[in-house]
């Protein structure tokens, strides 16, 4: 057991490597994982680091959607890079993971955050914006990225990097910003797959 829970922090770790890397040079998260801008030396990525890349990917509408909703008084857009990255990989384990206990997924990104985060106060920014995700999992209140469940299709603004997740009937907005979340392209195809959190 002990030995499962290092190998997941070791992935988490590498996971978030590579989705910061993703942030900072705008190359799709999966293609950096699997492609030759990850060192040699580096070896192959873990199957649950890679499972938690491609996972972020895929479901960026719905957990932007709950970032937005809960990271009070910061927009996506304005948290440091690493920060949102942090989030991001929790917040996708707090959703999709079923053998991950929300507690579990908080006190791992809690850590991330204490080693690497942004600023001094990045740990408790990190617990308190994925506490009210909990919460609201728990509660199981929809966020404004349920309208973007399907068919979800994202293009970058070329002005300030962010992304319109645009659906057919509409356009899937940040609720703080009134615009579209920060976010590299879903799938290849456009669109999301399904997830263990519907309605998210």
């Amino acid at each position: 057991m002990a030995a499962k829970r290092h190998e997941r922090t070791r992935a988490r770790r590498e996971a978030l490597q590579v989705l910061y890397t993703s942030e900072i040079t705008d190359e799709s998260a999966a293609a950096i994982a699997e492609g030759p801008m990850r060192l040699a030396e580096d070896g192959p990525l873990p199957e649950y680091a890679l499972t938690l890349v491609r996972g972020v990917e895929a479901h960026r509408c719905a957990i932007d959607g709950h970032l937005s909703a809960t990271s009070e008084n910061w927009s996506l857009a304005r948290m440091p890079v690493i920060d949102r990255s942090i989030l991001r990989l929790a917040a996708y384990e707090m959703m999709y993971v079923d053998d991950v206990p929300t507690s579990v997924a908080i006190n791992e990104a809690v850590e991330l955050a204490k080693d690497f985060g942004g600023e001094d106060e990045s740990p408790r920014f990190v617990n308190g914006v994925l506490g009210r995700i909990a919460k609201r999992l728990e509660e199981a209140v929809p966020s404004v990225a349920s309208a973007c469940d399907e068919g979800v299709a994202c293009a970058r603004d070329a002005q300030d990097g962010t992304c319109r997740e645009e659906v057919s009937e509409g356009r899937c907005e940040s609720p703080s910003e009134g615009r579209g979340v920060l976010g590299a392209p879903a799938l290849a195809d456009g669109s999301l797959e399904g997830g263990r959190f519907h309605g998210a």
